[in-house]
């Protein structure tokens, strides 16, 4: 009969305590987990013999110490203690310092055919942190400067999102905007009430990750982000807002990449704007956005009709509400001319910049598409809405030359 949890535990941790790397790593299946949080997160054997081998050559005299266990069906959890001296070889990177450390943590190691397989450990980070003196001692006058600086830098961090992203402003039931970029404030996030909460329709730019979630939170938190499409300007704040994140099927794998930049045309630009855009697209960008769900052509997302409307990107999508009219389109059409940032006076619709689209003429019929549905107003990704004779200026800006 295979041994218990209880007794696999008992044995490897004996075997800590003896600082044998070799009977340690016998008590583990291969491939098994070892992930002590904030530290190290690799697989036996070798992972976990690396890992230990290295610890023991640093603190030569590491003592450890259970101090109570707890069992179950293929589980043991193991309160512990550690101590020892800094004095030998570097950890982590770490030149020894001579320091004593004392630490106390938890291990649930998790056993199945008397072996484990799989260990989530936790202990006092910060402490040992301290201990070690990467981190000053608590409430000395060194920590009280970091902490200063650190509050200084925090608070300038919030003035800086302040001056990228305006206040939300309700622009229909239960829509809301948000208006980011600086200066001019060009970049559009919807807040869209769902149910107690709201969903994001866009992420905008990175640094309206902090107006974003602030304004979300006073509409009752933010419950999902519903990408328009991938593009960086776009999915910017998505993957610092902490929300589940959805898109059309066509556009999983920009959002999830590059962001489309293998796709766009800057050549299409003026000579400025083939030089600047590169690292301005690099600027607004928050990186790869793991995607946690699809939508597309019909879908109901809180009461508006997804559009898919591919053309600027495989992807694009709309939301539409039948009862009022609204439709918030993404970059659908512009309101704005990107090479400038200017935005057109009055609003006026036209075709996304050729330098930005897979297809061109796709987005013409999309446009279409879009004017054929009849919306009362457009919200585009960008600037102002279109309003009044909406399909007709959509219409007149998809035939233009």
């Amino acid at each position: 009969m295979a041994a218990t949890p209880a007794a696999v535990a008992k044995a490897y941790f004996a075997a800590v305590t003896a600082r044998d790397v070799d009977a340690m790593v016998a008590c583990w299946a291969p491939g098994g987990r070892e992930h002590i949080r904030g530290q190290v997160d690799t697989t036996a054997p070798e992972g976990v013999r690396a890992y230990f081998t290295e610890l023991f050559a640093a603190i030569p005299d590491f003592t450890f110490a259970v101090l109570s266990t707890t069992s179950g069906k293929d589980r043991a959890v193991v309160r512990w203690r550690a101590t020892g001296t800094f004095t030998g070889a570097d950890l982590a990177g770490l030149v020894a310092t001579g320091a004593s450390v004392d630490i106390e943590g938890i291990d649930e190691l998790t056993v199945r055919d008397g072996l484990i397989v799989e260990n989530n450990a936790f202990s006092d980070g910060m402490t040992f942190a301290r201990q070690l003196g990467v981190l000053p001692p608590a409430g000395s006058k060194a920590d009280t400067r970091m902490l200063a600086a650190f509050n200084a830098k925090t608070k300038m961090g919030r003035r800086v999102a302040a001056a990228q992203t305006a206040a939300p402003e309700q622009v229909a039931d239960g829509v809301w905007i948000v208006r980011g970029g600086f200066p001019m404030k060009t970049m559009n996030v919807y807040l869209v009430r769902d149910g107690d909460g709201v969903l994001a329709f866009d992420a905008g730019i990175k640094a309206m990750t902090h107006g974003i979630a602030e304004a979300a939170r006073a509409l009752g938190g933010l419950t999902r982000v519903v990408l328009g499409h991938g593009h960086q300007d776009h999915r910017g704040a998505a993957p610092g807002l902490g929300a589940p994140v959805h898109c059309h099927p066509a556009d999983v794998a920009i959002t999830e990449g590059d962001g489309g930049f293998a796709g766009f045309h800057l050549d299409r630009l003026h000579a400025l704007g083939r030089a600047v855009y590169p690292a301005l697209l690099h600027h607004w960008d928050g990186g790869p956005t793991p995607v946690t769900g699809t939508v597309q052509e019909g879908d109901d997302v809180a009461g508006f009709r997804v559009v898919h409307l591919p053309g600027h990107a495989d992807g694009l999508i709309a939301l539409y509400r039948e009862s009022d009219g609204v439709a918030l389109t993404s970059d659908c059409f512009y309101t704005i001319d990107p090479t400038t940032g200017r935005r057109t006076h009055p609003p006026t619709a036209r075709v996304p910049h050729a330098a930005f689209n897979l297809d061109t003429e796709q987005a013409r019929q999309s446009i279409l598409k879009l004017a054929d549905i009849g919306p009362s107003v457009a919200w585009p990704g960008h600037a102002e809405p279109v309003t009044g004779d909406v399909a007709g200026q959509l219409r007149r800006a998809a035939q233009a030359v």
